[in-house]
């Protein structure tokens, strides 16, 4: 795989950093009274914090990768769309779950990837109220940093003989598809998480799959589906085609993220 600059692995750590600077921007405003809370054209809300965390992030990917291009959420939405077609880039969502950032549930990320030719193949996932990072790479595995300790492997698992357990979004879902997905399938339990956080529970092992049939965009799965991949786990469409990235518009189709067969 030609990743036209350094090796994913190789710039991991680094990423890691400037998620966690971004996230201690988050907090900073988090822990305000005024968050600056507007709504975009599409309704969806956008807050200082999304604004200081992408300024940082990217800060930091100018200095990292120099030249590679970077598609962020609020610099999309501003217009600014660089050109992609060479097919490495970097998608960022400063603030993944802005609604609970604003609801103070403490389930909101920083998301950084790196595509190559569609793929993710580096993907940071940052909780800082939860004080918890994700990382995964082809080269590296999947791995967990908690509490300011060392980062520890992680692993998607096979279905428990109990039964699956499913996470899915807090504020979106189709209750319908979900079921008609699942048909004769025992479920063990049902989790509802905020944020590409759900990824990051099927990646270690906490979750079995995750059906998402509402609207995301590239921003929001990308850095969860890297360290779902590394960690053995697979996002598909749900047509059962391979999800990708660098798509018109950088709009997702009806996914599936699954752990290991």
């Amino acid at each position: 795989m030609n990743t036209g600059g350094a090796r994913p692995g190789s710039l991991i750590d680094q990423v890691c950093r400037l998620a966690r600077m971004a996230g201690e921007e988050i907090m900073r405003i988090h822990a305000g009274d005024d968050f600056g809370t507007v709504r975009k054209a599409d309704g969806s809300p956008v807050t200082l914090a999304d604004a200081a965390a992408e300024r940082v992030i990217l800060a930091g990917l100018a200095t990292l990768t120099p030249g590679t291009p970077v598609i962020a959420e609020e610099a999309h939405s501003a217009g600014h769309v660089p050109d992609v077609s060479g097919g490495r880039f970097w998608l960022v969502d400063p603030l993944d779950g802005t609604r609970e950032f604003v609801a103070r549930t403490g389930e909101f990320t920083v998301n950084i990837a790196l595509i190559v030719d569609g793929r993710p193949v580096l993907g940071v996932v940052h909780a800082p109220a939860l004080d918890a990072t994700y990382a995964g790479s082809p080269e590296t595995g999947a791995e967990l940093a908690e509490g300011g300790g060392r980062p520890r492997p992680i692993s998607a698992r096979t279905v428990p003989g109990q039964g699956l357990t499913i996470v899915r979004s807090r504020r979106h879902g189709d209750r319908t598809e979900i079921e008609r997905l699942l048909k004769g399938r025992t479920i063990a339990a049902e989790r509802q998480v905020g944020s590409s956080l759900k990824l990051c529970l099927v990646a270690a092992g906490e979750a079995d799959v995750y059906p998402r049939y509402g609207a995301t965009m590239e921003w929001d799965t990308a850095a969860g589906h890297a360290v779902l991949a590394a960690a053995g786990g697979r996002i598909t469409t749900a047509g059962g085609e391979p999800l990708i990235y660098g798509k018109p518009g950088f709009e997702n189709p009806a996914f599936i993220a699954w752990g290991r067969p």
